[in-house]
């Protein structure tokens, strides 16, 4: 795999917003960022999809300069990567893509939330068919803080710069034994914190 510079990139564009919160291509996307380049037919194995199906995706993809189509190194069926080593989805004035209910940016949102679940419940389903020191090594743990906003943006731009030297696709000096790890970070008010806030007051 060739190893490229970080490049983390945030879409704002709605139309980018509307394409990825299809389910198959949001997944094709995750895949070639995590992997790297992949030709539609490996794609269609891992997201349970067809060959055409993901061609017909991944162009959509591409034309929001998402992802590209690479030369193939046997000349047969090109790969596809993806343009940038990570990306954000911002915030965008455009009121159909507000995070209300049943919006695009909702719903890309939720489908992210979902995939990560789904994706830790088969790791711990598979849990046993791993490798000891890989079983020793996995986390599955939460906490509970207590944060200004301030805070936790602060938290989150040195978390990022922790990891940020790991990432898959930019880290070229991988040790031997390395191998690709999901790491899912998510930080956020808690739903229940005014009201619980509120009920200790007095009146």
């Amino acid at each position: 795999m060739a190893f490229r510079p970080p490049e983390r990139r945030t879409v704002t564009d709605p139309r980018a917003l509307r394409a990825l919160a299809h389910p198959l291509r949001l997944a094709l996307l995750d895949h070639l960022m995590t992997f790297g380049p992949r030709t539609a037919s490996e794609c269609a194995e891992i997201v349970g999809s067809t060959p055409s199906n993901c061609s017909y995706h991944l162009r959509a993809l591409a034309r929001f300069g998402l992802v590209e189509a690479v030369e193939a190194e046997d000349g047969r069926e090109r790969p596809w990567q993806s343009t940038a080593t990570g990306l954000t989805f911002g915030r965008t004035e455009d009121p159909g893509f507000r995070l209300g209910e049943d919006t695009a940016e909702r719903l890309l949102a939720d489908r992210q939330i979902d995939d990560e679940a789904a994706l830790a419940h088969r790791a711990v389903a598979q849990r046993d068919d791993q490798p000891e020191e890989w079983r020793d090594a996995s986390l599955l743990t939460g906490y509970a803080l207590r944060l200004t906003p301030a805070e936790l943006k602060d938290l989150a731009a040195k978390l990022d710069t922790l990891i940020r030297p790991y990432i898959g696709l930019t880290r070229a000096d991988a040790p031997e034994g390395a191998d690709v790890v999901a790491l899912h970070l998510s930080a956020f008010r808690h739903p229940d914190a005014q009201r619980a806030s509120g009920a200790g007051e007095s009146s």
